[in-house]
């Protein structure tokens, strides 16, 4: 399962599908079908053919916020969206990937909602930082942090390839 922040105005809204259309989907697409996580290594429409591989994605947020800052009236009326989503493939989820801090928090209290015990003090978000626990019904679980592919990142050197396919590599391999 992979969340993000929000569907991006000129990417998701407009294709359909969530990091498709822009400069971060183009980054995520590769990274995914490298590590075998995707049917082809990019995603310009829905009905382009890709289709991921025992991956999701969604978002903590359902609209694109304005300068990618969500309100803490859109972060509250959203939350029950990704709790709601977690606890539908939670049988089945077993790694977590955060894009940003946003993503890493909110995943983290979606699943408190669901009576998860998440190790505290609260793990700290980093690029390539993870931790594990064993949920309620005793399967151990993963969630494992990457910078965004943002322009912002990946321009200024943030986020590289390499580091951004380490996260999906560990991910794959996490049982």
């Amino acid at each position: 399962m992979i969340v993000g922040l929000a569907p991006g105005a000129h990417g998701a809204n407009r294709t359909g599908r969530i990091f498709t259309g822009d400069s971060s989907g183009d980054w995520l697409y590769k990274a995914l079908h490298k590590n075998g996580l995707a049917k082809i290594p990019t995603s310009t429409s829905a009905d382009d053919g890709q289709e991921l591989i025992d991956t999701r994605i969604t978002c903590a947020v359902r609209c694109a916020p304005p300068d990618n800052k969500p309100s803490t009236e859109e972060k509250i009326q959203c939350s029950d969206y990704l709790v709601n989503e977690f606890e539908l493939l939670m049988p089945t989820a077993r790694t977590f990937v955060a894009l940003g801090s946003f993503a890493w928090s909110a995943i983290i209290k979606s699943l408190r909602a669901l009576d998860h015990q998440i190790p505290v003090p609260t793990p700290k978000f980093g690029h390539g930082e993870s931790f594990t626990w064993v949920g309620p019904d005793a399967i151990k679980r993963l969630v494992l942090g990457s910078y965004h592919p943002s322009q912002q990142n990946t321009f200024t050197g943030k986020l590289t390839k390499p580091m951004l396919n380490s996260v999906f590599k560990k991910a794959k391999s996490f049982n």
